[in-house]
């Protein structure tokens, strides 16, 4: 598993009858290769609300997957065993759900773009916090990963991270990135976020120009990780580690890059790449069992009320 979930857990919240149920139909769609006995009939498509303008997703140990709403922060519960689902918060006028990451003991992290985090009881979709990481205008909180006792998040437009306690309390960590790092002007940087293999470390996607580095938790010192067999990792969005495998989804390229990371996560190695025809700009990827299961953003179509989403999932 990825570093997402490396504190014990303290409660577990996730059943629940909270959802407000929505006639969604079952996707049939088809992965890379036949998932493991006793999933094999799990679909591997899923629908979204029209309109709901998906960009994160989150899955904990039992299966069911929340996708964030950017349209008005809504999250949506998906049970990944029958494709059902509905939605668990509603959102509300100016609020943003891009990535998420949920704890084992079922709060969810969600970064809110405009400056704030959120904290929700997966449970029953209520905000049990919400952290104001800074009052400055022109931030976007992007993307969420767990890792010891904080969740940390990126700000595509400035170059730093900040760390939440894991929990509903505490002082937020500003983590100014430095070393190699360099933040572009007026487009996405910091994007995707996950822990290395020594949790030690963050290792920190750029969307542009499409650099991974290696950002220590100390000082914020990042390294950029030499790329071997790739010449970079152009829209890179969502990150998912699973040992020292790392997936890379570049969005607007429908693609994953899986990378062989060395032991002190220096050097990426591409092993291999996965496409998929239902792949519509997928964003960010989270794993059950022997799939990765992504959402398809669709930024090249229409944003609008009357816009069909999905989610797919494919083979590891």
């Amino acid at each position: 598993m990825t570093s997402n979930h490396s504190r014990p857990s303290r409660r577990a919240v996730l059943g629940g009858a909270a959802l407000t149920t929505l006639a969604v139909a079952t996707g049939t769609g088809t992965a890379s290769a036949t998932p493991s006995t006793g999933r094999a009939t799990w679909p591997t498509e899923f629908p979204l609300p029209d309109g709901w303008l998906p960009e994160g997703i989150a899955i904990g140990s039992r299966p069911y997957a929340y996708m964030g709403s950017r349209a008005n922060g809504g999250i949506y519960r998906t049970d990944l065993r029958t494709g059902e689902g509905g939605v668990l918060h509603a959102g509300a006028t100016g609020q943003v759900a891009v990535g998420l990451k949920l704890d084992r003991d079922g709060l969810l992290y969600v970064a809110g773009s405009t400056g704030v985090a959120r904290i929700h009881d997966s449970r029953t979709g209520e905000i049990v916090t919400t952290v104001q990481l800074t009052d400055a205008t022109g931030h976007f909180i992007n993307d969420v990963t767990l890792l010891g006792d904080r969740a940390w998040f990126t700000d595509s437009r400035d170059a730093v991270l900040y760390g939440v306690p894991r929990g509903r309390k505490g002082a937020v960590r500003a983590l100014p990135l430095s070393g190699d790092w360099v933040q572009t002007p007026d487009v996405n940087n910091a994007n995707g976020i996950v822990g290395t293999p020594d949790d030690r470390g963050l290792i920190v996607v750029s969307s542009t120009p499409g650099k991974l580095y290696n950002v220590s938790l100390k000082s914020g010192s990042a390294t950029e990780i030499a790329l071997v067999g790739a010449e970079n990792v152009a829209n890179g969005d969502g990150l998912w580690r699973i040992g020292r495998t790392l997936y890379v989804v570049q969005n607007r390229l429908n693609l994953i890059s899986v990378f062989a990371l060395d032991a002190r996560a220096t050097t990426a190695t591409l092993r291999r790449t996965i496409t998929d025809p239902r792949f519509d700009v997928p964003t960010t990827a989270a794993r059950f069992g022997d799939r990765l299961y992504l959402v398809n953003a669709r930024f090249t179509s229409p944003q609008t009320p009357e816009t069909t989403f999905n989610a797919v999932a494919v083979s590891l």
